[in-house]
């Protein structure tokens, strides 16, 4: 068995032609899907980047593994503490060393460890190729590794190998030579200018005008994006530089794909295309970047080609990128460690190896025509972002809450729900005159955060750790700074209410 996992970092699902979008940012990937499986609702059960790679990698939720964060205690994996033995055994498995106990030989070509002193994340490689630019690499200086390393491997048996881009994260940085594939292309106008002048004139870092965390962007540094958003073409030069950002990462996709071609193994290579998080793109005032805790940033693509088991696929259910993670493991006949957070559906995508999939309803069962066979999902996700905001989601049938706990410098309710269906980019709040759905979605917050303490090592759910050092790594202890801005700015009122919910924490 042969595995690539290319995982490209800040992709959004909805930004694919595979999931439906009006541009052609992802020839490649759209073929990978149309010969394997695509989910349609998988989630990181934490982000950003840290936290996201931390569950996957480790198949637990950050509520159990202490990684919430970017910075702070709750960015380190807990200790084991007096049971812990000369190594790790097999309970406490890492995605990585589960698949090489099922047999592989696991590569990587990544520098996401270093970036964010995750040295965890070593555990299980045989092979770590750190590209050594910390996440502003783009990807040809990712990929010709990579496909150097094929050259001379890739006939071989049993390896797994692990490709990280991060063409479409912030800034915004294809070369130039590349062009602007998507000047004057449609695009999803879901934001009108009347919007956008509502979100210039609000606040928060990485909105409409302050694009760069707290101000205007460095146009000249970053050429693809504008220096702040003040009205629809700014718009469209903003997410033209993400979605070619997109359709540069795909397009080395392709190399990769024609090397397994020329070398005679690509029919029976498995092929897993995944992201840690999603981008906000103008979504509850929030342009780049990854702030929320919301299907905008935790929804991820995930689309998976398996030797034998069918094409065209579409399984609507919802999952955790962990459940996956759970079920390739025991599609190469591994084990998944026992504490794992994860769960395998391995079992069902056995059974359905010649039959077609038509997925009916959008959540909990994927279901067939066939009566009484179906892909087991979740009836309900929550999942949770505390490095540029304190929130957590619940995500169940078409209904997403938003419970904020620390805002982020943000105009953000402490209670937000959405009908995410017929409102994927969260415009209008409906917890208000839906107050019967909004306490169901807290009741299933409490119910997911009771079970998980229940079965946690410790007795500190790391949310709380992180309002107790102060809120979310990347605004804490900016306060002030802010502040001066938004009045330097006209925009004094706000610096008032941010005072007012925050000051308390300035020291």
């Amino acid at each position: 068995m042969r595995i690539l996992f290319y995982d490209i970092d800040t992709l959004r699902a909805d930004h694919l032609g595979c999931y439906g979008y009006c541009r052609d940012t992802s020839p490649n990937m759209d073929r990978v899907a149309a010969e394997g499986m695509r989910f349609e609702h998988c989630y990181v059960s934490d982000a950003p980047c840290l936290p996201s790679r931390a569950s996957l990698f480790t198949g637990r939720f950050g509520i159990h593994t202490g990684v919430v964060n970017h910075g702070g205690l709750a960015a380190d994996l807990r200790l084991h503490g007096r049971e812990r033995a000369f190594r790790h055994g097999p309970a406490r498995n890492s995605w990585t060393a589960a698949l090489r106990q099922a047999g592989l030989r696991p590569v990587s070509f990544s520098p996401f460890a270093e970036r964010h002193s995750a040295w965890w994340f070593y555990h299980g490689w045989l092979e770590m190729h750190n590209t050594g630019k910390g996440g502003m690499e783009i990807a040809p200086e990712v990929v010709p590794a990579a496909l150097r390393w094929l050259d001379q491997h890739a006939t071989e048996d049993n390896w797994f190998l692990h490709v990280n881009v991060w063409d479409p994260h912030t800034p915004y940085r294809t070369p130039l030579e590349f062009g602007d594939p998507f000047k004057g292309k449609p695009f999803d106008e879901w934001l009108t200018e009347d919007q956008i002048k509502g979100h210039f004139a609000s606040y928060g870092p990485h909105s409409a005008q302050d694009l760069a965390e707290a101000g205007p962007c460095d146009t000249a540094r970053w050429p693809r994006i504008p220096a702040q958003i003040a009205c629809l073409d700014d718009y469209v030069r903003w997410i033209n530089g993400y979605d070619t950002g997109i359709r540069y990462a795909d397009h080395h996709l392709g190399l990769i794909l024609a090397e397994l071609e020329r070398q005679g193994v690509l029919a029976d290579t498995a092929i897993i295309i995944s992201s840690d998080h999603g981008e906000n793109q103008g979504e509850l005032n929030i342009y780049g970047d990854h702030h929320t805790a919301d299907n905008i940033t935790a929804r991820v693509p995930f689309i998976l080609r398996w030797p034998g088991l069918g094409a065209g696929r579409v399984d609507a259910a919802l999952h955790y990128q962990t459940d996956l993670a759970a079920t390739l493991i025991e599609l190469l006949g591994g084990q998944v460690p026992p504490l794992w957070d994860g769960r395998s559906f391995a079992q069902a995508l056995r059974e359905k190896d010649t039959r077609s999939l038509f997925c009916e309803a959008p959540v909990g069962h994927c279901v067939e025509k066939t009566p009484g066979v179906f892909f087991p999902g979740r009836d309900t996700l929550v999942c949770g972002n505390c490095a540029w905001s304190c929130q957590r989601s619940v995500r169940w049938d078409n209904w997403l809450l938003l419970r904020t706990f620390h805002d982020g410098l943000k105009d953000l309710a402490p209670v937000l729900l959405f009908d995410i269906a017929a409102d994927p980019h969260l415009t209008r709040d409906l917890s208000k005159t839906r107050p019967d759905l909004a306490n169901d979605g807290l009741a299933r917050l409490h119910e997911w955060t009771t079970e998980m303490m229940r079965t946690s090592e410790s007795d500190v759910d790391p949310l709380w750790t992180v309002l107790r050092e102060g809120g979310p790594f990347h605004t804490r202890g900016r306060l002030s700074a802010y502040c001066e801005r938004l009045r330097q700015t006209g925009r004094a009122h706000h610096a008032e209410a941010l005072l007012a919910r925050h000051g308390h924490w300035m020291t």
